[in-house]
């Protein structure tokens, strides 16, 4: 029997079908409008919605009763890799980057609870002690890549990243938990325009570093650091030096993934 004689699994049709129909749907969406939208009768979407549930794919708010996706719908895409232009766009300019600032940069990407380093000029600055970073996870809360993502991220995604961090049983779950702490920080990034870390993270006390985020279609893609030693100079002096230059090269990212 070929594939094409066997018939379709109607649920796993409509399961995927409320699915996309949620990522269409900004802050959530009630049983009511995705049945209107699926043209499924609302039971049935009830029903789907429960089992979506069930396997942590979606999440009911208790507020208002609309229904969400959550961060695990990502691993759907785990086999898939949508950063070709890290290397093919990223690579090469954080290459002319670093004859502009010297010291080492990174770009990372969000993995579940946390930032990868997927390309960097550590092996190539003389300023830097560090060598093997691509493929390293940096905390969100910690670190000023994770900061820069974390408060440029969309509102409701926030909200996923928090509930994500304070399931944890580690550091940042409590300070994921501390509500005053994560709107202050919130608040001070986006403020200033860029995150921040001067030896907050303990694995890298002598480490200071500055990052701004990616942005491309209302989503952040990704940020971009200039790590540098604490001691050398001020996070706002880091910032007044070298925050021109990678304002310029996130500009050209961005004018080149509107292009692809």
């Amino acid at each position: 029997m070929s594939e094409t004689e066997y018939k379709t699994v109607r649920g796993l049709m409509r399961g995927l079908a409320l699915i996309n129909g949620l990522n269409r749907f900004d802050g959530g969406a009630s049983t009511a409008q995705l049945a209107e939208q699926s043209g499924l009768h609302r039971t049935t979407v009830r029903r789907l919605l429960e089992t979506l549930q069930a396997e942590g794919y979606v999440r009911r708010s208790e507020s208002d009763d609309s229904y969400r996706l959550t961060l695990k719908v990502r691993e759907l895409s785990e086999g898939f890799r949508d950063e070709q232009w890290i290397s093919s766009i990223a690579a090469p300019l954080l290459g002319e980057l670093l004859q502009q600032v010297v010291w080492p940069t990174d770009l990372c990407t969000l993995d579940g609870d946390a930032m990868v380093i997927r390309e960097t000029t550590h092996r190539f600055s003389r300023l830097s002690f560090h060598r093997s970073m691509v493929g390293r996870r940096l905390p969100l809360l910690m670190t000023a890549i994770g900061r820069a993502y974390f408060a440029f991220c969309p509102p409701a995604e926030r909200e996923e990243l928090i509930e994500l961090l304070i399931s944890r049983d580690d550091e940042q779950s409590a300070l994921a938990a501390d509500r005053g702490f994560v709107d202050r920080l919130v608040e001070h990034t986006l403020g200033k325009g860029y995150g921040e870390n001067n030896s907050h993270w303990g694995l890298e006390r002598k480490i200071a570093a500055i990052a701004i985020p990616i942005r491309h279609e209302e989503r952040v893609m990704g940020c971009l650091n200039l790590v540098y030693i604490a001691k050398a100079m001020s996070v706002e002096e880091a910032a007044r030096r070298y925050l021109p230059a990678m304002q310029g090269v996130v500009e050209k990212i961005r004018t080149q993934l509107a292009e692809c």
